[in-house]
């Protein structure tokens, strides 16, 4: 008899969800925005502290809308996190911008400061040019300039070195777009990850820690930016008595039912960072005994939502033994889990763009795996993952 599927992060429902979509039924607003929207927004300002928020589509259109926010355009630079999900480089390309990708460092697995300066250097100095290679089309438009925006990314609800990143970019003047994608309910210093940058971005996917079962959200504590991300979510239409429309505008805006399974699963946000956190604690404390395996730590001051748990496995402590090897024992069992992300210069899409770094993200994704980190997970599941692991290490 086959085992039951323990999934890597599935969507775990709190019992008030269906109350608010009920009552988008009852009033009938079953179209693109209504009270849902309107307190859900609400809801995300209270809990991030952020003076204003838009409910949107997904989080990759509120990546899209924070570019065009800050002015970005065709062959403008942007610094990209490369350890991240395609989602939070894709909308540069959206923009005929240049992603300029930057390595991750070791203590976080986020945004290296380091090489974010080094990079900003080489884009004012014109240096960049030297390093890449592209079609001779696009030459003429790498010169030396100012990056337009910094995405830093907070990967795996870890929150990234922020005091660091924020202080290079105010040092040189350039905005930040905070990926807070799989950070909410995460903080530093009591701060919600997502307020550091001028823009946060937020996602509520079907995996996520919470989710509306496709959504994300803008947020910012410049009122005239997210006015303006509201404006061109809803088609940009101008206010006339008949379709009017002065800019381009995107079909970005959440709909009123899924902003009221957003409502519902606010109410038990918290509940689900502590169990998330509590999966981080069990598996840690249940392989501390292994050589090879290792987690990464909250710095001081920061307090990860540990969206999913992972690990990195050093197969020079563990007799040999590879993340491949691991992955595909779980998968026997029927339980879900992935390799840690793979960087986006390594991606095809992304060929030849550029990149600063020594490689740390790179060795990331050929150690590291993503365990099941569900906030529905029971302790029988989570033992049937760490038996699993054990097999393969003893």
């Amino acid at each position: 008899m086959n085992k039951p599927k323990i999934w890597l992060s599935s969507p775990h429902m709190g019992g008030k969800e269906q109350e608010f979509v009920k009552e988008a039924f009852d009033t009938n607003w079953v179209a693109p925005l209504g009270p849902n929207v309107d307190g859900l927004e609400k809801d995300l300002e209270q809990y991030t502290g952020a003076k204003q928020a838009a409910a949107l589509s997904s989080g990759t259109s509120a990546i899209h809308l924070a570019l065009i926010m800050l002015g970005v355009k065709a062959g403008d630079y942007v610094l990209c996190q490369s350890f991240t999900f395609s989602a939070s480089a894709n909308p540069i390309a959206y923009q005929g911008a240049i992603p300029v990708f930057i390595d991750s460092e070791k203590d976080t697995w986020n945004m290296s400061p380091e090489y974010l300066e080094k990079a900003i250097l080489a884009c004012m100095d014109g240096s960049v040019e030297s390093r890449i290679q592209i079609p001779d089309s696009r030459q003429e438009i790498l010169k030396a300039r100012k990056p337009k925006a910094i995405i830093p990314v907070h990967l795996y609800g870890v929150p990234a070195k922020m005091d660091e990143i924020m202080a290079i970019a105010a040092k040189y003047d350039i905005p930040v777009i905070e990926d807070a994608a799989e950070a909410l309910g995460a903080t530093i210093n009591g701060k919600a990850c997502g307020t550091f940058g001028q823009l946060g971005v937020l996602s509520f996917n079907g995996n996520k820690i919470i989710t509306t079962s496709g959504g994300g959200a803008l947020i910012s504590d410049d009122e005239a930016m997210i006015k303006q991300s509201r404006f061109l979510a809803t088609q940009a239409r101008d206010n006339a008595p008949h379709y009017q429309h002065s800019h381009i505008g995107y079909n970005y805006r959440m709909s009123n039912i899924t902003a009221g399974i957003g409502r519902g699963q606010m109410l038990v946000l918290n509940d689900r960072v502590a169990q998330r956190r509590y999966n981080y604690e069990f598996y840690k404390k249940a392989l501390a005994g292994y050589a090879g395996i290792s987690f990464v730590a909250e710095l001081p001051g920061a307090f990860a939502n540990r969206w999913l748990t992972c690990i990195l496995v050093d197969p020079s402590k563990t007799n040999g033994k590879t993340r491949e090897d691991i992955r595909i024992a779980l998968e026997k069992e029927n339980i879900e889990c992935r390799p840690l992300w793979k960087p986006m210069h390594l991606q095809p899409v992304f060929a030849g763009a550029p990149f600063y770094g020594d490689g740390t993200s790179e060795k990331l994704f050929e150690d590291g795996l993503c365990l099941p980190s569900g906030s529905n997970l029971t302790d029988e599941d989570l033992n049937r993952v760490v038996d699993a692991i054990k097999a393969v290490l003893n």
